[in-house]
């Protein structure tokens, strides 16, 4: 059975990050009212460096302890560690730097500093995955709580762009050569290790990603549009602000937003 989809549109950018900072809070308090470590995939680009420093900002953020959540990345650009094209980097500028995190439990990609070349940073990462599988985990990677993921104008995720051979790829992470959008060498988690988590969480903002929004709610190939294939084992959660849900059919169902 297909896990359900879910639509919320939020009026501009800065409410689009401030509600998922909300999600996100909520979700891992609720996990750990539940007796778990939160397994969290953070992913890369300014909607999430948004939610990142809202988070970092919130209140509501002491609500969560920061030392019983576990984070992983869905893709990383193979590049020095303190290169600023780093996903990790710029999530630790903007949020993981401000909180009291477990270092065991932050599960970085490699950088150039850490493996020669991006096929030997896929498979170490695959192999950090498979030792942070649980007895009852049935793929081999974790099930994680929440996977978050943008979407490119093209409709890529992570960085799995249309018609790339890493989208055939079904090894947990792959290693992404002649990257269309630049950095060219890429780590990346593959289709069905995005797709072994309760939810999925796309977040997407601005105009330019609207047709790539349209083409992966309305039924796209997974070849054609990345973005159509990640979905959540109990639900799939699209976050969008105005300009990104401009292409929607009207009569999609919607989650009540402000």
């Amino acid at each position: 059975m297909t896990a359900p989809v879910s639509v919320a549109v939020h009026r501009s950018p800065e409410l689009l990050a401030e509600a998922v900072c909300a999600r996100l809070v909520t979700a891992l308090v609720d996990v750990q009212s539940a007796g778990r470590v939160p397994r969290l995939v953070l992913t890369g680009g300014s909607i999430a460096n948004r939610i990142f420093a809202a988070v970092a900002a919130s209140p509501a953020r002491d609500a969560v302890d920061w030392r019983r959540v576990e984070l992983w990345w869905g893709d990383e650009r193979f590049v020095p560690p303190d290169d600023e094209e780093r996903n990790e980097l710029q999530a630790r500028q903007s949020l993981l730097d401000h909180v009291a995190l477990e270092p065991t439990l932050v599960h970085p990609m490699p950088s150039t500093a850490d493996a020669d070349d991006v096929d030997e940073a896929a498979e170490r990462y695959a192999r950090a995955l498979a030792a942070a599988r649980d007895p009852e985990d049935r793929a081999a990677v974790p099930t994680f709580d929440v996977v978050m993921l943008g979407v490119g104008p093209e409709g890529h995720v992570a960085s799995l762009f249309p018609e790339r051979p890493a989208l055939y790829d079904e090894r947990p992470v792959v290693g992404v050569r002649g990257s269309p959008k630049p950095p060219p060498n890429r780590i990346s988690m593959t289709m069905p290790t995005l797709c072994s988590t309760r939810e999925v969480w796309f977040v997407v903002a601005g105009g330019e990603k609207a047709r790539a929004v349209h083409l992966a709610l309305g039924g796209a190939g997974t070849v054609q549009v990345p973005a159509a294939g990640p979905h959540g084992q109990q639900r799939t959660l699209w976050l969008l602000d105005r300009d990104a849900a401009s292409e929607l059919p009207p009569d999609l169902p919607r989650l009540a937003s402000p």
